[in-house]
């Protein structure tokens, strides 16, 4: 493209005007890299100075993100995540008509330490089942779940949730024909390096935290939940 340099549009505002017009053309996808500094300095016949003026009025509109190191990228759209009595994570991205994943990271028999034995009504040291999950919205993680179960009621639900594709669907065969969350508490912190990985998102981006216990019917614990949500991705809605 030649830039229009009398046309009194200062040149940083074209090459916003450009970009911007290529991702509307879906030139580049969310998530997508954009070219950099150095590449669109070329592409424009213009400075860096320039080039980074006409970025930083597409981070400041919400069209794209800058990491540092990393380079540009094309800014996700949100995902409104509810929080409610009655948390699933399918109804929920697919409530948006988008596409819900999973996958089974970690199987482990854990002893319960204190916290985590008081909120699932056991006594220290009992054994808790221990499934880690990674959710995707479209094939993009959204969330890296540690999920807790009182070992001895749930021993063989990680064959379930194989064979079902679903905790909801493995707690069934379990006899917890629905399940509500009882609490949660919210806080946020910097990834470890572990979590990143599987967000696939940079050490420097927090993530938010989703404590929770989740009761049966009779309003027995079943579920001592931590999930790790990458925050650029995700916005909490809280329903009543």
């Amino acid at each position: 493209m030649t830039l229009a340099r009398m046309s009194g549009v200062a040149l940083w505002r074209q090459i916003e005007q450009e970009i911007e017009a290529d991702i509307r053309a879906k030139q580049f996808g969310p998530g997508d890299r954009l070219p950099t500094e150095a590449e669109l300095s070329q592409r424009f016949a213009v400075n860096r100075h320039t080039v980074r003026r006409a970025m930083l009025g597409l981070q400041e509109r919400g069209l794209v993100r800058v990491e540092q190191g990393r380079g540009s990228f094309v800014q996700e759209n949100i995902v409104d995540y509810r929080l409610s009595r009655r948390t699933r994570f399918s109804e929920n991205i697919l409530t948006l008509r988008r596409d819900p994943s999973g996958e089974l990271v970690r199987v482990a028999r854990l002893p319960a330490d204190k916290a985590m034995a008081q909120m699932l009504q056991l006594r220290a040291g009992e054994p808790v089942l221990l499934l880690e999950t990674l959710k995707s919205a479209d094939g993009r993680p959204i969330n890296l779940g540690s999920h807790h179960f009182p070992f001895r009621r749930f021993n063989g639900l990680a064959e379930a949730f194989k064979a079902e594709g679903s905790i909801t669907a493995a707690l069934r065969k379990f006899g917890v024909a629905d399940y509500t969350r009882k609490v949660t508490r919210v806080t946020a912190r910097m990834p470890e390096e572990e979590e990143a990985r599987l967000l696939a998102q940079p050490r420097n981006r927090p993530v938010l935290i989703t404590e929770s216990v989740n009761v049966d019917e009779t309003g027995t614990p079943i579920e001592y939940g931590i999930a790790r949500f990458a925050a650029d991705r995700v916005q909490f809605v809280f329903e009543s």
